[in-house]
C-alpha cells in the first residue's frame, strides 16, 4: 500500500523531463528549447486528490486540442502518458496536489518559423502539494477579485505557456489585496480570471458564465460543472456579462482545476450580494464533487 504525504517525498520533489525522473533542482531543458526562447509550447494542470488525478480524460483531451492548434503532436501515446503521470504521483508521494504537464516544440536553432523537420518535443512533468487548509478557508470565506484590462493575445482558447499578461494581472490583483484578477475586454465585458473561469448568479438565480470563444480558455472544471448543473436542471446562461452586472449579482464565483465554485465575495472592494458565500455556489460545488467523484 502506498504511503501518501501531505507535503510530499521527504527526500525532495521529483520532476520528469524527456524520459528521465530527476530531482526537481537538477531538472532542466536545452537553452534553445522553443518554449524558453519563443513561448512555443502548451501545458495542462490536473488536480490530484487522494492520490488520483481528477478529470484526467478531459484534461488530456484539451492538451491534445492545444497541441493540434499549434501543429504539434503528442509527445507519447495517451496510455503511456497516464503511466508517467501515476509514476510522478507515486514518486512524489503527494496525496493532494497539482500535477503539471508541459509540452514544447523542442530544442532547435532560434528562428520564429518552426523548423521543417521538427525536433523531438520536450515533455516536462512537475508536481507540488496543494495547501488544502488554505483552500478550505477560501471555500468557506470567499475571495476578493480585482478587475484588470485584458491585454492577452487573441487565442486564449489555447492553453499555451505564454502567461506574462496573466502574471501581470494577478500581480496587480495581489497588490490590490485580491486573490484573483478578472480580465475585462475593451467593451467592458469580463472574459475570465487570470487563471480561472468567471461566473455570476443573477437576481433570478440563473448562473451566468461567458460563452466559449477564442477569448477564453475552455476550462475542464468549467465543463464538468456545466454538465453537473445540466443534470440537476440548474438554469445556466452562457453569455457575456459586464463588471457592472457582476457588481449587482446575487453571487459570484471562480472555477479551475485548483478549486470548483470558489466564492467571490468582493469585486474591486465592493461586496457581492451580502458579502458572503451564497447557497447557489455551495450547491454547484457539491454537484461538481459528485460528478467528479470527489469525496
Amino acid at each position: 500500500m502506498k504511503k501518501w504525504s501531505a507535503t510530499g517525498n521527504p527526500t525532495g520533489r521529483i520532476a520528469y523531463v524527456n524520459g528521465r525522473y530527476l530531482p526537481h533542482a537538477q531538472a532542466g531543458v536545452h537553452i534553445e528549447d522553443r518554449a524558453l526562447q519563443l513561448g512555443d509550447g502548451i501545458y495542462e494542470v490536473t488536480n490530484v486528490i487522494d492520490g488520483q488525478p481528477i478529470d484526467e480524460e478531459p484534461h488530456l483531451d484539451r492538451m491534445e486540442r492545444s497541441l493540434r492548434e499549434l501543429g504539434m503532436d503528442m509527445p507519447m501515446g495517451r496510455a503511456a502518458l497516464k503511466l508517467v503521470m501515476r509514476e510522478m504521483i507515486a514518486r512524489n508521494r503527494i496525496a493532494n496536489g497539482l500535477l503539471y504537464l508541459q509540452v514544447t516544440r523542442g530544442a532547435a536553432r532560434r528562428d520564429h518559423v518552426p523548423p521543417k523537420n521538427p525536433p523531438r518535443p520536450t515533455l516536462i512533468l512537475t508536481m507540488r502539494a496543494q495547501d488544502m487548509a488554505a483552500l478550505a478557508v477560501r471555500m468557506e470565506k470567499g475571495i476578493a477579485v480585482s478587475t484588470q484590462p485584458d491585454v492577452r493575445w487573441g487565442r486564449c482558447d489555447i492553453k499555451t505557456v505564454q502567461l506574462l499578461p496573466n502574471l501581470l494581472a494577478k500581480q496587480a490583483a495581489k497588490q490590490a489585496g485580491a486573490f484573483e484578477a478578472w480580465l475585462v475586454d475593451d467593451d467592458g465585458y469580463v472574459t475570465e480570471g487570470g487563471s480561472t473561469n468567471a461566473w455570476i448568479v443573477d437576481g433570478e438565480g440563473h448562473v451566468i458564465t461567458r460563452d466559449l470563444s477564442s477569448a477564453i480558455l475552455p476550462g475542464v472544471t468549467r465543463k464538468i460543472m456545466l454538465d453537473a448543473m445540466a443534470a440537476a436542471q440548474v438554469k445556466v446562461v452562457e453569455r457575456k456579462f459586464t463588471v457592472t452586472e457582476a457588481l449587482g449579482a446575487r453571487e459570484a464565483f471562480i472555477s479551475s482545476a485548483t478549486g470548483a465554485a470558489v466564492p467571490v465575495v468582493t469585486i474591486d472592494g465592493k461586496p457581492i450580494g451580502d458579502g458572503r458565500p451564497g447557497p447557489v455556489t455551495r450547491r454547484i460545488r457539491d454537484l461538481y464533487a459528485e460528478k467528479a467523484g470527489i469525496k
